[in-house]
Parts: C-alpha cells; sequence; structure tokens
C-alpha cells in the first residue's frame, strides 16, 4: 500500500517574501492612517475656538445656576432636618420622663391597692382620715389618668417628627444627587473649554485675550489699557478695585448705591462658579453679596433673582438694577448707569464693566 503523505508546504523566501512583507506593512500603514483619521481634531481657527469656548461657558453658567438652586434647596433641607432632629430629642427626653414619674406611680398604687379599700377602712384607727386619703387617691387618679393621656399625645408627636425627618432626609439625599449632577456637567463643560483654549498658541490666546478686553466699556481699562487681567482671568494684585468714576450716575436710594459701591470694589475679583464673595463670585453670586452688604437678602439664582423685585424696562435703567441674559435667564449683572453693568463674566475673566448690549438682554428687575 502506498503511504499517504501531507504535502509540503512551501515556505516563502526571496522575491516572495519581500512581496508579503511589502503588502503587510503597506496594510498596517494603511490601517494606521485611517485609524489616525478617524481620531483626529480638526484643525481649529482662535475665532471658531473662542466661539465653541463662548457656547461652553454659557452652558456650564446655566448648570451652574442650577447647582446653586439645588444647594439652596439643600441646605434648607439640612437645616430642617436638623431641626426636627432637636426637637425629636427634647420630646423624647420630656416623654422618658413623663413614663419614669407614670412607672413611680403605678408601683405605688400597685402596693397600696393589695389591701381592699374596704378592708382598709375597717381596719383603720382613724376612718375620716382614710377616707380623705382616699379621696386625694382618686383626685391622684384622674392626674394619672392626665398624664397618661399627654404620654400618649407626645408619642404620636414624636412618631410624627420621625416620619417628617425620615422625608426630609429622602428630600436631602435627592438633592444632593442634583448637586453631584450638576457639579459634573460644570466641571465637564469647564474643562472642555480649558483643552480648546490649550490648543491655542500663547500669541492666539493673547490676541483673543486683548479683543475680550477691546469689547470693553470705559472705566475698567488702566492707564495702559488693561481690565486689571494678567489675561488669563487672573485678576492681578493692582486691578481695577475702587469707588465709582467720576461722572457716574447716581443710584436712586441708599440701598442701591451701597449695592453699586460694593460691586465697583469687586472689580477684578476672580470668577469661580458656585461662589458668592468676598473674594470670587459668579454672576448671581456678585448680585446677592452686594445686595447683602445693603442688606437686602436676595434669591442664589438668577431663576429666583428676577422675580425678587417690580420688573422695569431697558428704557427705565436706574444704577442698581438687576440686568438678565439670555432666553434662560441664566447671566445676570448689575445696573450701573450709562449703558453699563458690572458682572462676573466666565472663568477666562474677573468681574468686570462691561456694556449691557454686550449679549442678548431679557429683562430687569428693580430690587424691592
Amino acid at each position: 500500500m502506498a503511504q499517504h503523505r501531507k504535502p509540503k508546504q512551501r515556505s516563502l523566501s526571496g522575491h516572495t517574501a519581500r512581496t508579503a512583507a511589502t503588502l503587510a506593512l503597506a496594510s498596517a500603514a494603511t490601517a494606521t492612517a485611517f485609524e489616525g483619521t478617524g481620531h483626529a481634531e480638526p484643525r481649529l481657527t482662535p475665532g471658531e475656538v473662542q466661539a465653541k469656548v463662548d457656547r461652553l461657558y454659557r452652558e456650564a453658567e446655566v448648570a451652574t445656576e442650577k447647582y446653586n438652586g439645588a444647594k439652596e434647596k439643600a441646605d434648607r433641607a439640612e437645616e430642617s432636618l436638623r431641626d426636627l432632629r432637636d426637637e425629636a430629642a427634647r420630646k423624647t427626653e420630656r416623654l422618658n420622663s413623663a413614663r419614669q414619674g407614670l412607672g413611680s406611680l403605678a408601683t405605688a398604687q400597685y402596693r397600696a391597692g393589695a389591701v381592699d379599700p374596704s378592708v382598709q377602712l375597717a381596719l383603720s384607727a382613724d376612718p375620716d382620715a382614710f377616707l380623705d386619703r382616699a379621696t386625694r387617691a382618686d383626685r391622684a387618679g384622674r392626674r394619672q389618668a392626665a398624664e397618661v393621656a399627654d404620654v400618649r399625645r407626645q408619642v404620636r408627636e414624636l412618631d410624627q417628627l420621625h416620619t417628617e425627618a425620615d422625608d426630609t432626609l429622602g428630600d436631602l439625599k435627592s438633592r444632593q444627587a442634583d448637586l453631584r449632577k450638576h457639579k459634573k456637567t460644570v466641571t465637564g463643560k469647564l474643562g472642555e473649554a480649558k483643552r480648546l483654549l490649550a490648543r491655542l498658541t500663547a500669541d492666539e490666546r493673547a490676541r483673543l485675550a486683548r479683543a475680550e478686553r477691546g469689547e470693553d466699556g470705559p472705566g475698567t481699562a488702566d492707564s495702559d489699557g488693561s481690565d486689571g487681567s494678567d489675561g488669563s482671568g487672573r485678576a492681578s494684585r493692582d486691578d481695577a478695585r475702587g469707588a465709582a468714576p467720576a461722572g457716574a450716575v447716581k443710584a436712586p436710594d441708599s440701598r442701591a448705591a451701597k449695592a453699586v459701591s460694593y460691586a465697583y470694589k469687586a472689580l477684578g475679583s476672580p470668577y469661580v462658579w458656585g461662589a458668592t464673595g468676598p473674594n470670587a463670585f459668579d454672576c448671581s453670586g456678585l448680585t446677592q453679596a452686594a445686595y447683602r452688604a445693603a442688606g437686602v437678602s436676595l434669591p442664589r439664582t438668577t431663576y429666583a433673582q428676577i422675580d425678587a423685585g417690580r420688573r422695569v424696562g431697558r428704557s427705565e435703567l436706574q444704577p442698581g438694577d438687576l440686568v438678565f441674559f439670555y432666553s434662560g435667564i441664566s447671566h445676570v449683572g448689575l445696573y450701573v448707569g450709562n449703558g453699563q453693568m458690572i458682572h462676573a463674566p466666565n472663568p477666562s475673566a474677573p468681574v468686570r464693566l462691561a456694556p449691557i448690549d454686550q449679549m442678548p438682554f431679557a429683562g430687569a428687575t428693580r430690587v424691592a
């Protein structure tokens, strides 16, 4: 029988091997080229970068105001929970004292009640004295019944407090979840903006910073034309803080004047989302702090601040009025007259003076 042999495979060598290697390298290069093309980010012009960064800042500011609102509600829930727990502790202490008193009375009655009252009367050397004691015991029994009813009422109130505390705790956890969600959105938007700006050269970033400063109104510039910033959004030590410039429009009342004065002193302070001063601010944090200095309590968010007073038209604006921007009421500044406001713009710029027509005007409120 002929032996079946497995055909010998031909090895690649010489020209054939070189051809195969070339094809393999070409395939790898093609795959790498396609892979690089799929992941490469297009080169953006400085103007395109600025437009994207501005959009990200606006989106971050919307999320910031939602964060501020959630934090305000979370703080209230936390304070309410703390009050409920304190009240529950006080009521528990009073309830325990009442229970101890009932226990002592019950023990005394048990000991005294071991002998039938008619037998006690028959054996008593002084029946009249016994009857007096019996009368007093009856009154004490009525007091005991009242005390028992009071203990039951206290138990019900304590149970209600515990229920309210549980509900408040649930609300607090929900608010804290909202805080985490909005914080993640804010940090994500700001991080993306930072990465976009980092793709520019130092000269391109400097040109954008100069262009942004050039859009500011009069009164923000120092003698060299700067706005008290080093171009990166951080305020310099000799920033633009101070009193209102000569020729500034006077505020209509003392409260508005104090708010405007505070805002001028805040010029050059850095923008930090969620901050309410005294060294850093976000937009609604600045207006809240300005009026807090004037003895007026404003809500925390732009959405609530617009309803904190009487609405006024753009042609009626006076120093101290709150001016709001964008359709979602996501930005606010403090009007200081002559078409100018002081506001906290975004992380790339400190608190500054700017024209109100720099952004889409949405409304104004005169603080009540």
